[in-house]
């Protein structure tokens, strides 16, 4: 395990699928599975500023809240998982979550949702989504290397990053991602992620 691997805790209140999550993420490359629980006590008292922290509790809109305040004010990066109503997703955003997450999502969406909150990006399911939903966009044509961008950014890699694995400059990366953003009708990287999910435009073992 790399020693640079972003730490992730898991935070719910139901042990099957709590353990799924877990198993999810300590076998993801890149991340670090520090803690599986359903104790909010344990799991702020173990966070650090930069840690990841998944939490799937059914609570009120106001419970929830206050617990998402509370692990947020540690420094770290919190997504819900969540599937009430899309009105409690401003909610919680407001709050301090860094995004909400569908508990319908997959593997895939999972570990790419993980990866933009921690790199300090938003991330929001699109069925909790509060707007314009991304799956409503019309169908377009993605090149292969717009492919293997999106890809990347689903990892959570920067430009600079991009440009680096694929051999290009930081300039022709900013091209092929505003050509996407034009094509998905966004500017948000979360957006260009999900779009990359929903049209099974990057591998399932992502």
């Amino acid at each position: 395990m790399s020693a640079d691997a972003r730490r992730v805790t898991v935070l719910g209140d139901c042990p099957l699928l709590r353990h799924g999550v877990a198993h999810a993420v300590g076998a993801a490359e890149g991340l670090r599975l520090v803690l599986d629980t359903g104790s909010v006590d344990e799991a702020a008292a173990s966070l650090e500023p930069g840690d990841v922290v998944l939490v799937d509790l059914q609570l009120s809109s106001a419970c929830l809240s206050q617990v998402v305040g509370r692990l947020a004010a540690s420094g770290a990066a919190v997504l819900v998982l969540s599937s009430g109503p899309r009105q409690w997703t401003p909610a919680v955003l407001r709050a301090g979550a860094r995004g909400c997450l569908s508990r319908r999502a997959d593997r895939r969406e999972l570990l790419a949702a993980i990866r933009l909150v921690a790199g300090g990006c938003s991330y929001v399911s699109a069925d909790l989504a509060v707007g314009p939903d991304p799956e409503a966009a019309p169908g377009c044509h993605v090149t292969d290397r717009e492919r293997q961008i999106l890809e990347l950014v689903a990892h959570g890699e920067t430009d600079h990053g991009i440009a680096l694995r694929l051999g290009i400059s930081e300039h022709t990366v900013h091209s092929h991602l505003d050509r996407l953003r034009d094509k998905i009708g966004s500017r948000r990287r979360a957006d260009l992620t999900r779009f990359a999910i929903t049209h099974d435009l990057i591998p399932a073992t992502s």
